[in-house]
């Protein structure tokens, strides 16, 4: 906690960066320190919290399995990011907005989207294959730091609607490097948009490391520059994770203004499947990651404490299990494409430009089916 002076007034600041990561559990499960400027979760909240990191690493290995099996175009993995995603999705209420990227599928599953339509878009659907109005849910952006000015734009708009809404966007490393980060973050601090912006600084933007990114002492640091609400956090903490992005959601809720929350976190495996991670990192670096997974470094602490036992953890294998089972079965069902959607959903009233591309379509469709008979 600290005092700070802006324009001789004494104010409540919560949000300063701490000299180190906020920490609750060690890499063993044990509780280090008390954190006094964050409440500890409940512990039904911690075992709501591992059933979904649970669930979230088994979507995330069939979703992998998908994309060897050519079911999938691309896929970027998430394993060792659980608790990041996880304590975001569940700190938002069901009338809050989550801004994903590309790397966020579990926190739209924790968040209730179909896994199957999580995963149309990169099975090559158009559009992002759900609802983002009715699930709250931005589509995934792949473009980097580009949903950042969309959340802030949202929160301020629900804002001068007189919303109680927190818009929570989510990025990586990479996408502080990029113009629309600081644009965001400056907008959001200007007009106190309710905002969370959290970085999943998982050390590298594809292969470029974070030491030739930026010189700050950490990421969260850069929000003081913007006069905005910041910390850091370990991102593979579970109770952390939780402690801080609830009081961040709670904050900017408040009408403090928006919060940065860098969270030290790692992806241990490639930046997709098309990535060979051994290029620019050693096998040694990913292996002193491992120790430090989260999923079994919340299962150690809620061992320890008689909150789960072996027929809990059956159990959520189980469920795991039937999830994973319901996204093959969907994702190997060949859906219809009608080619003239390409034209359709790109304006309200069609370019002359496009009309004569949607024309020559329709010409070739229609040789076509007469050389094949209709079939």
């Amino acid at each position: 906690m600290t005092l700070v002076e802006p324009l001789g007034e004494l104010r409540y600041q919560k949000f300063l960066p701490a000299d180190s990561a906020v920490q609750y559990l060690d890499p063993a499960g044990e509780l280090t320190r008390s954190e006094a400027r964050y409440a500890k979760p409940s512990d039904d909240r911690l075992i709501e919290m591992y059933r979904k990191m649970f669930l979230g690493r088994r979507f995330d290995q069939q979703a992998t399995a998908l994309t060897k099996q050519g079911r999938l175009a691309v896929y970027p993995s998430s394993r060792g990011q659980e608790a990041c995603q996880i304590a975001a999705a569940m700190s938002l209420e069901p009338s809050d907005w989550l801004f994903p990227t590309y790397r966020d599928s579990m926190a739209l599953a924790a968040r209730g989207v179909d896994p199957v339509q999580i995963l149309s878009m990169l099975a090559g659907d158009w559009h992002c294959g759900y609802d983002p109005v009715a699930l709250r849910s931005a589509p995934q952006c792949t473009p980097l730091a580009t949903q950042l000015l969309h959340a802030a734009g949202v929160a301020y708009g629900e804002s001068r609607r007189g919303l109680n809404t927190v818009a929570l966007a989510l990025c990586g490393d990479g996408a502080t490097s990029e113009g629309d980060f600081h644009e965001a973050l400056n907008f959001a601090a200007v007009f106190k948009a309710p905002v969370v912006f959290l970085v999943q600084n998982n050390g590298f933007a594809i292969s470029v490391p974070l030491s030739r990114q930026s010189a700050a002492p950490t990421l969260a640091h850069k929000g003081v520059g913007y006069g905005i609400g910041s910390e850091q956090v370990d991102g593979n903490d579970p109770v952390a994770m939780m402690a801080v992005m609830d009081e961040a959601a709670r904050f900017v809720r408040s009408g403090n203004g928006p919060v940065i929350v860098e969270a030290h976190t790692y992806r241990i495996d490639a930046h997709t499947n098309a990535d060979d991670a051994t290029r620019y990192r050693d096998s040694a670096e990913v292996e002193s990651w491992r120790g430090r997974d989260p999923l079994p470094r919340l299962e150690k602490y809620l061992r320890a404490h008689d909150l789960i036992d072996d027929a809990f953890v059956e159990s959520l294998t189980a469920e795991a299990e039937t999830e994973a089972a319901t996204l093959r079965a969907g994702m190997n069902v060949d859906r219809p494409h009608d080619p003239l959607d390409l034209f359709r959903y790109v304006f309200a009233e069609q370019t002359p430009q496009l009309r004569e591309q949607q024309a020559q379509l329709e010409t070739e469709l229609a040789a076509e089916a007469a050389d094949t008979g209709g079939h």
